[in-house]
């Protein structure tokens, strides 16, 4: 039987204080899911609200060159706009190898605190599950708290956006918060690069635990993610 990862989007597409659309970002996605694709992984998706999961315009835009970012688009759009909600998979952990989430600004307004999504994660986790998010995505476990009452990032080397990051974005002050403060405030071992934008992974927990910072982490990510479920 086929691997297959579960890979969670936002539903959220629109930041009002800034009259900006947002949503998933689209290398994200498609960086991982050639990876894994190609070494016969089945995707499935989902999102808190079901149905369209909101694409980042910018994000089509700024990576227009992209022959795997061109590809996903023109022939994978059912991926993103047939999700299942994300309550539909509670329970099911065990049909899948690993839960995987990409970023853009739009999980940092819902994922962030989406009861139904922590509770995914926490079920995928005390499964042994491998679990992975690049750059915005890992918010989506600074709401995780483990059985012992301690939060899943505590004292776990991680990665994300960073603050400088967001600075040259210019997007900071339509943000609820930023995601390196936010991880560091549940005990995350933060890590980064020295220098904006360089590809950045960290893996913890033998494979069980992948975080990349930015997009241009995000084959590194898939690759991890490949190697922690053995294809």
């Amino acid at each position: 039987m086929a691997p297959k990862v579960l890979v969670v989007l936002t539903s959220f597409g629109y930041i009002d204080s800034a009259k900006k659309e947002t949503g998933w970002y689209l290398p994200e996605f498609a960086h991982p899911h050639e990876i894994l694709a190609s070494k016969g992984v089945e995707i499935v998706t989902a999102s808190p609200k079901g149905g369209v999961a909101p694409l980042d315009p910018a994000s089509v835009e700024q990576f227009k060159s992209d022959a795997s970012s061109v590809s996903f688009l023109n022939t994978k759009s059912a991926l993103w706009q047939q999700t299942a909600k994300i309550w539909s998979f509670l329970g099911r952990s065990e049909e899948f190898d690993a839960l995987f989430y990409p970023g853009g600004y739009g999980p940092m307004f819902d994922l962030a605190t989406n009861t139904d999504s922590i509770a995914l994660i926490k079920e995928f986790v005390a499964a042994g599950k491998p679990v992975a998010a690049v750059c915005h995505g890992p918010i989506a476990f600074t709401g995780v708290k483990l059985p012992d009452g301690k939060p899943l990032l505590a004292g776990k080397k991680a990665t994300g956006f960073s603050n400088a990051e967001e600075e040259s974005i210019g997007l900071l002050e339509h943000l609820p918060f930023t995601l390196e403060n936010k991880m560091k405030e549940v005990g995350a071992e933060y890590k980064s690069t020295e220098k904006v934008f360089e590809p950045f992974v960290v893996v913890e927990d033998g494979g069980k635990l992948i975080t990349g910072q930015n997009p241009g982490s995000s084959a590194g990510v898939g690759e991890a993610l490949a190697k922690a479920i053995g294809v």
